[in-house]
């Protein structure tokens, strides 16, 4: 497995951000959007944030319209809904693909990492989560139907250790 943070991506407001940046942070690595059934999850995801930023950890949202053509907005427009409507003050980055030949390489790390159901890689839906630790050798996946409050107990685990 590479290094994810090797990798760099780019921030909703178009700048280069390297992943390095949050090495020694634990970080739960999210594929967004903002029409989509679990959208109100951006509510839990600004919470957890909240609640545990000082201790080293963060959110980081990758908004994704490869479902349902849930996220049809540019990035100024995602920056916007985000802000407006959940206060979201976690990084947000530009959209991605996590899917097919056009996936970004921090999703394709993390699926290889931390493979869905039955060993399959492809993400099924928005708001599948990745738990990493601060180290980037222990990502866990969650799908979407897991909420952002169910991840407490991991996430406190991985920041006591």
């Amino acid at each position: 497995m590479t290094d994810i943070f090797a990798i760099e991506a780019t921030g909703i407001d178009g700048k280069p951000v390297k992943m390095a940046d949050y090495r020694g942070k634990v970080l739960l690595i999210v594929n967004t959007a903002s029409k989509c059934g679990f959208t109100p999850q951006y509510a839990g995801l600004e919470a957890l944030q909240k609640k545990y930023a000082d201790r080293g950890f963060s959110v980081l949202g990758f908004p994704c319209n490869q479902f349902g053509a849930q996220e049809p907005g540019d990035e100024a427009e995602i920056a916007n809904f985000c802000k407006l409507t959940y206060d979201v003050d976690f990084p947000m980055f530009a959209k991605i693909d996590v899917n097919g030949a056009g996936t970004a390489p921090l999703f394709e790390e993390l699926k290889n990492a931390a493979p869905g159901l039955l060993g399959s890689k492809s993400i099924k839906w928005n708001f599948t989560k990745f738990l990493v630790d601060r180290t980037g050798s222990k990502i866990e996946r969650f799908a979407p139907t897991v909420t952002p409050a169910a991840l407490e107990k991991q996430i406190e685990a991985l920041l006591a250790a």
